[in-house]
């Protein structure tokens, strides 16, 4: 990893909304981050500014962004983590005031949506990235490995899923809503993570099929959905995202002709962030052996069959990669290159369920 800057100033950065994504995820990931600080926090809910004045009595807090654009200058990086309908124009704004800019996955509510900001941010020549936390599961970047090292032999098949039991829409919620430009629905949420997971495993898919149903009484968007994505290299990926289990099953199960990895529950850092926990903390990311996947594979003509210890999880990793990209002027941890490719698979995932078909994405 680059330097840190150590003895340079923190760079200072600017959250624009201070709801699930700014309280859970990125102000404890930035504090936690050598070399950047929470200087500015955007939220016109008082019960949140109030918040905001408790555990960041530091940063200026701002009732709108552009109030806080107007003070660019005190800003080194923007990060958006509002609801998807805002992710571009405020993107689009700050990099126009001169700042690179986080944006929350998916990063728009369209890939057309999407190549606005690249345009803008290669206008202004300056960083844009897309905030995938979840490449820095430690279940994920076990699979990875176990597949980089050959563990499994030519893998053929990935399933992977997101399972949460939500029997009750929350109509509240701007997940929950179907008009287009809130990019609402299980494909634009937790599809996001699981496109992109296969797609950094796999390459660009050449084909995608999708089922996605809305299941619950008085839901408008889907909320249990199915995508098969086929690759160039003969792997197929298939991906579950469903509010309906009260049981989930396996998070992944990875298939290879020689050896089978399987993998229950989630990552824990989530949910250490929800209860107050910080990365540097004893233990953090990492997960107990009772939790740990099963290899089924064969090594040098020996079968094995065990746990697997999972890699402890790293989400601060993002910020300490962006914190790197600006200084030394290197590419961003996750391109928007590569977050609209993934807007292009939801996009046909769509087209495919509404259409009962195989899309092909060649």
């Amino acid at each position: 990893m680059a330097a840190t800057g150590e003895g340079a100033p923190p760079l200072r950065v600017g959250i624009v909304g201070f709801g699930l994504a700014g309280t859970v995820f990125h102000a404890p990931l930035i504090t936690s981050t050598p070399g950047l600080a929470v200087a500015a926090i955007v939220t016109a809910d008082q019960a949140r500014q109030a918040r905001a004045r408790r555990d960041f009595p530091a940063a200026r807090v701002y009732s709108s962004s552009d109030a806080m654009l107007a003070d660019a200058a005190q800003l080194d990086l923007v990060v958006v983590a509002t609801p998807n309908r805002f992710h571009v124009p405020i993107g689009v704004a700050a990099l126009e005031a001169g700042l690179p800019v986080v944006i929350d996955k998916p990063v728009a509510p369209s890939g057309a949506e999407a190549e606005r900001l690249g345009a803008a941010a290669e206008r202004a020549g300056k960083l844009l990235s897309v905030f995938q936390n979840r490449r820095w599961d430690g279940d994920f970047i076990t699979l990875r490995r176990l597949i980089e090292g050959d563990a499994l032999g030519k893998v053929v098949r990935l399933e992977s899923r997101f399972e949460r039991f939500h029997p009750v829409p929350n109509a509240d919620a701007w997940r929950e809503r179907a008009a287009p430009e809130e990019g609402g629905g299980l494909l634009f949420d937790l599809g996001a993570h699981l496109v992109d997971q296969a797609m950094v495993l796999f390459g660009r898919p050449v084909s995608v099929y999708a089922e996605a149903e809305t299941r619950r009484p008085g839901a408008t968007i889907d909320d249990d959905t199915f995508v098969a994505l086929r690759f160039a290299g003969g792997q197929t990926a298939h991906l579950w995202m469903s509010v309906l289990p009260r049981k989930p099953a396996p998070r992944y199960r990875a298939v290879g002709l020689r050896g089978v990895y399987e993998k229950d529950g989630v990552d824990p850092q989530e949910d250490a962030l929800r209860l107050g926990g910080r990365p540097g903390d004893e233990g953090w990311g990492e997960e107990p052996p009772e939790s740990w996947g099963r290899l089924v594979t064969e090594i040098a003509g020996m079968p094995v069959d065990g746990r697997v210890e999972t890699a402890p999880g790293s989400y601060e990793t993002y910020y300490a990669l962006v914190r790197d990209a600006i200084r030394a002027g290197g590419p961003p941890p996750v391109s928007l290159a590569e977050a609209v490719a993934v807007l292009r698979v939801i996009e046909s995932a769509r087209e495919s369920a509404q259409r009962s078909a195989i899309i092909s994405l060649s």
